[in-house]
């Protein structure tokens, strides 16, 4: 009796199956602090955006040290802390609690504990708006708030993905990387020039006034955004069209 071969892909349609791939670990790099989370978020995804940068704050004495998010979200709200005057401290991925959901035990690491400059300690919990619709989610967040230790944070906060669209993620990509290319002499001068024109609608109205290439000025105005000394809608591509103002 003779047995005919089937090729597997001439009748499974389905992709492959393959070996699930191990976490991406980074190995030393001279000069840079490295990743220091209890659980390295870093694994290969088709459908999350994962995303490693180099950081520096007060707390690592303006060292760079690797972060490593689980999502564009996630290291949107990262920046948008790390370029926050009053902050001291970001951590990724800080501690990892252990709670019952619905009869099942389950583990839940943190997503960020921020340090301010006055101590306070807060934790994210970071999620789209899909999910934090859920109930279930809502039973999930209690309980790890519920389960996580008192002494790891004053307090919790919940932080919707809806809110840092593409357009505000990418702002704050540039905020934060311009701040790390400081330009005191431009600053300044922006900053000033800003404050005495009787009429400041768009960015590009203070390329006339100020001495300076306009890549310089572009930059100083992105770092005076991030420091609060001029305001921008981030929700839209911050460009030379953009309306600017002086903070108050």
């Amino acid at each position: 009796m003779t047995h005919d071969v089937t090729d597997h892909d001439s009748w499974n349609y389905s992709p492959h199956k393959t070996p699930k791939a191990p976490n991406i670990k980074l190995g030393d790099i001279h000069g840079v602090l490295p990743f220091d989370g209890v659980r390295n978020p870093g694994a290969r995804s088709a459908t999350s955006h994962k995303v490693w940068f180099p950081y520096q704050t007060p707390a690592n004495d303006w060292k760079p040290k690797v972060a490593i998010c689980e999502s564009a979200a996630e290291a949107a709200v990262a920046l948008d802390a790390l370029i926050t005057p009053n902050v001291h401290d970001v951590s990724f991925q800080p501690l990892t609690v252990h709670y019952q959901l619905d009869g099942k035990r389950r583990q839940y690491t943190h997503d960020l504990l921020i340090t301010f400059n006055n101590g306070y300690r807060r934790l994210l919990f970071v999620r789209n708006d899909a999910s934090l619709g859920k109930p279930k989610t809502q039973r999930e967040i209690r309980a790890i708030e519920e389960m996580t230790p008192r002494n790891a944070a004053n307090d919790l906060k919940v932080v919707n993905a809806l809110d840092f669209p593409r357009q505000k993620r990418e702002n704050l990509f540039r905020m934060h990387a311009f701040l790390q290319d400081p330009d005191p002499e431009a600053d300044d001068l922006v900053i000033a020039t800003a404050r005495s024109l009787s009429e400041l609608w768009q960015m590009k109205d203070l390329f006339p006034h100020v001495d300076l290439p306009q890549k310089r000025i572009f930059r100083a105005c992105y770092r005076l955004v991030a420091r609060r000394q001029m305001l921008a809608d981030l929700n839209n591509v911050f460009l030379e069209t953009s309306r600017v103002e002086v903070a108050p």
